[in-house]
């Protein structure tokens, strides 16, 4: 796209320049055509040229500076609608994008007739745009760039390349006017010359770009968006508006995305739905689900309330011409057994409940408590998302036996706070003590219970917990520290029994 900054303008407000438009530049302290529209380009003026000089060629001239980032972020949107024809969508920044079309072409009516789609689809949207298809990706870029429209057949990138100009191969200006300074203005002579000179001069990156370009090597792509491992779409004649019909296009997806899961023994664990709009917009929403999950109707479920909870409403516009319901991740499921466990169903429930609360609040909101391997109270346990699976259900240690009372507090504070002592007896609890700026007087005590830290651990001290209650009935954990290190042990309050 090669007057994407100023699409970008023009697209939206070309009335306000009536005046040949120009993007400019900062480099060295001096300013520069950054980028040109086509009333610009054909009086002259050009890219990287100096922008007083281009002031004085044409008069009027709107001058706008360059917005980088706002360009990037249209560059980032226009391969997100891209990614309807291939899920292998790379940038080439500042004004390009790579298609891996692989094994696509065929489903566009061949490698001609998707060209022109894609091209045809984007000029539609106000862009200026050129393309080429080639087997390696510095070879397309190159005649995407040189000479557009070309369609290079499987092994015949080096006769096609060999006529461009040796800008094309976007060397830098240092190689570049080496180059021109050897005489070789052409990819073809450049190819001529032995490898091991044009290394020896050149550098070695330049010859590995070189043989890419010319097909004898590949460079892979990296995509934007990882690959799901699997999907099913559907195209519309016509765009779709309806909520109804929106919604029976999701569950009709999902049943076809659930009996490929079947046929693999598979279930999805991230699922993603993607919304194309005919104005070139993507709406993507995504859900997690704590185990491998294969029901249609769930997943709509899921899907619904995910779209209900989304601060932005999802906006049809003009339309959605395409929904893709992608499964980032499925994991293989095991063979469903027959369980005559009464507490199964509520554990699927309890499972279920997860799912959707995660999708209303967010993953990190919904957690659950693991078990750690220490006796430290406010380090038993540690909070996890609830739909977190690499964490082995574990169960809880039993702290007491039946009819014994509680041996831990139901609420345990987040650190332990200050308690002070107003009435204590040697190595016992406190006949009175405060917290919170209030006064308790202790009715009855059990205790000490002693708990020390990890011997590899240079800070801490041994503690000796007590249970307390109140005259007023209130039960509280208290313990000291310092125990036989300090001459006056300090006093923390950690839980609330119930």
């Amino acid at each position: 796209m090669p007057r994407l900054p100023t699409d970008r303008l023009t697209r939206k407000n070309g009335d306000r320049f009536s005046a040949p438009l120009v993007i400019s530049g900062k480099a060295n302290n001096a300013l520069y055509v950054h980028a040109l529209e086509a009333r610009a380009s054909r009086q002259g003026l050009y890219k990287g040229q100096a922008l007083a000089n281009a002031r004085a060629m044409v008069q009027p001239l709107a001058i706008v500076p360059a917005d980088e980032k706002a360009d990037a972020a249209l560059l980032d949107a226009i391969a997100d609608w891209c990614d309807r024809f291939t899920p292998l969508v790379s940038l080439d920044a500042p004004d390009g994008l790579f298609l891996d079309i692989t094994g696509a072409a065929h489903l566009f009516g061949g490698e001609f007739a998707m060209l022109g789609c894609v091209t045809g689809l984007i000029a539609n949207q106000g862009f200026a745009v050129q393309g080429a298809i080639a087997g390696t990706s510095l070879a397309a870029r190159a005649l995407a760039r040189y000479a557009p429209g070309s369609i290079v057949p499987p092994g015949g990138e080096a006769e096609k390349i060999a006529p461009l100009p040796i800008a094309a191969l976007d060397p830098g200006d240092k190689i570049l006017r080496a180059l021109r300074h050897a005489g070789l203005k052409t990819i073809g002579m450049v190819a001529q010359r032995l490898s091991s000179e044009l290394s020896e001069r050149l550098g070695k990156s330049f010859v590995a770009g070189l043989r890419v370009m010319l097909g004898a090597e590949e460079q892979p792509l990296a995509p934007r968006r990882p690959l799901p491992d699997l999907m099913a779409e559907q195209h519309f004649a016509e765009p779709i508006v309806i909520q109804d019909a929106i919604a029976a296009s999701l569950l009709s997806l999902a049943q076809s995305l659930s009996g490929i899961l079947e046929r693999e023994g598979r279930g999805v664990r991230v699922l993603q739905a993607a919304f194309f709009r005919a104005d070139g917009k993507v709406t993507r929403i995504t859900i997690r689900t704590g185990e491998a999950l294969r029901d249609p109707k769930v997943m709509l479920r899921l899907l619904r309330q995910k779209l209900d909870t989304l601060a932005d409403p999802l906006d049809p516009g003009f339309g959605f011409d395409l929904i893709r319901l992608e499964a980032l991740l499925a994991e293989e499921t095991r063979p469903g057994t027959l369980s005559f466990d009464s507490n199964e169903n509520a554990r699927r429930q309890i499972a279920f409940l997860i799912d959707r609360l995660s999708v209303r609040f967010g993953e990190h909101r919904v957690q659950r408590f693991v078990p750690q391997d220490t006796h430290i109270p406010e380090a038993a346990g540690a909070a996890v998302p609830a739909q977190e699976r690499d964490f082995e259900q574990q169960n809880w240690t039993l702290k007491r036996r039946p009819g014994d009372p509680p041996r831990r507090p139901l609420r345990l504070l987040e650190r332990p706070e200050d308690s002070v002592p107003l009435s204590e007896v040697p190595d016992g609890p406190p006949v009175r003590f405060g917290w919170r700026s209030a006064r308790f007087d202790v009715a009855r005590a059990e205790g000490p219970e002693r708990i020390a830290m990890e011997w590899w651990r240079k800070e801490g001290l041994t503690r000796d917990y007590f249970r307390v209650e109140t005259r007023e009935g209130q039960r509280f954990w208290l313990y000291r520290d310092g125990l036989h290190h300090q001459l006056a042990p300090r006093w923390y309050l950690q839980g609330i029994f119930a």
